[in-house]
């Protein structure tokens, strides 16, 4: 009952936040982008990510953040939930993400979005999507900003896993850019399109850089990939069987 409350808590105040919030934002098409992107920083660090911790009662902790680079990046991450879209913000420098541009018709929601200095791109365009990724990517690339790619192209269950799109590393090899991996286990509290937030501690690991100079993103995808599902298997093995593959992959991660 408890863990009841605190979510009907939780999801109260996060409508009551969240849509005034972004019909702001919406409002804010004067202002600079860089100002629109620093108040959105703000306001998930010191409003939701609070509410997060304080109401759900989910907190998290953050290993190889000496990792991060001062330049901009492609960060190529697990995706469970909403939870890392809020606390990316707090957790990484100057950030956007790569999403699908239907976001952007919700109405408040998606209108405030669009005044942030997202990628947005047609995921039915089929190849012209790895297009729109590589061409709008280095434009924020460009200006400063390092790209949050979802390389599963849609949020995996705790423990499950989805063929790794080459979109994120492809961005990386035009670029010119590194591609920082991370995994993490929101999704063990803050499920898929789930009523119920879990109280527990996220735990965030950052990998090392991966090079892409000389390399295809073939290989660097293939590198994160084995990095990131092997980080996965040895931080959370409880979600993970002992079969050949999930050895395998801690082994390529080490």
């Amino acid at each position: 009952m408890k863990i009841v409350l605190r979510s009907l808590g939780f999801a109260l105040a996060l409508l009551v936040l969240l849509f005034p919030f972004m019909g702001v934002m919406a409002l804010l098409f004067l202002l600079p982008m860089e100002t629109r992107y620093r108040l959105a920083v703000w306001w998930a660090r010191y409003v939701i990510m609070p509410v997060v911790s304080g109401v759900a009662g989910i907190r998290y902790r953050v290993q190889g953040a000496e990792n991060v680079p001062a330049d901009a990046c492609v960060i190529l991450s697990k995706h469970q939930s909403a939870w890392e879209t809020i606390a990316f913000l707090d957790i990484f420098p100057p950030i956007t993400y790569v999403l699908k541009r239907e976001l952007l018709w919700i109405p408040f929601f998606g209108w405030g979005l669009a005044r942030m200095p997202i990628v947005s791109i047609d995921r039915s365009a089929g190849k012209d999507a790895l297009r729109q990724v590589v061409e709008r990517g280095q434009q924020r690339l460009a200006e400063g900003y390092s790209v949050v790619v979802f390389p599963e192209g849609t949020r995996a269950p705790v423990g499950g896993q989805k063929r790794y799109k080459i979109g994120g590393a492809s961005l990386a090899v035009a670029g010119g850019v590194g591609v920082l991996p991370v995994a993490h286990n929101a999704g063990e509290f803050w499920r898929k399109n789930a009523f119920l937030k879990y109280p527990g501690e996220v735990r965030v690991s950052i990998g090392p850089l991966i090079a892409t100079a000389g390399r295809t993103p073939d290989e660097v995808n293939a590198e994160a990939e084995a990095w990131i599902e092997g980080e996965m298997r040895r931080l959370f093995p409880h979600h993970y069987g002992q079969g050949e593959k999930a050895m395998d992959y801690s082994l390529e991660a080490r």
